[in-house]
């Protein structure tokens, strides 16, 4: 499996080289949320040591009122320590 990662036309970009078998998304649209994300990404992180993150993504998307931070954590769980 692969990480995918759209560009700013909207295409999608297979990534080879990045393995996962698991995602984990964190959004926000509201201003004291935003301003907190990376703090729970980083918490998140520090509680499931046991997985590697592959690869991060973040995204924004806005529309007329609102405003939306995602930040997308792709990672590797050893499925045989189970």
């Amino acid at each position: 499996m692969s990480a995918n990662a759209g560009n700013q036309s909207g295409q999608l970009t297979l990534r080879r080289d990045v393995r996962f078998n698991g995602v984990k998304v964190f959004s926000a649209t509201m201003v004291a949320d935003r301003d907190q994300l990376g703090e729970k990404v980083s918490d998140w992180m520090q509680r499931n040591q046991q997985f590697k993150v592959t690869d991060i993504v973040v995204t924004q998307s806005s529309d007329e009122a609102f405003h939306c931070i995602a930040i997308t954590v792709f990672y590797w769980e050893d499925t045989q320590r189970k």
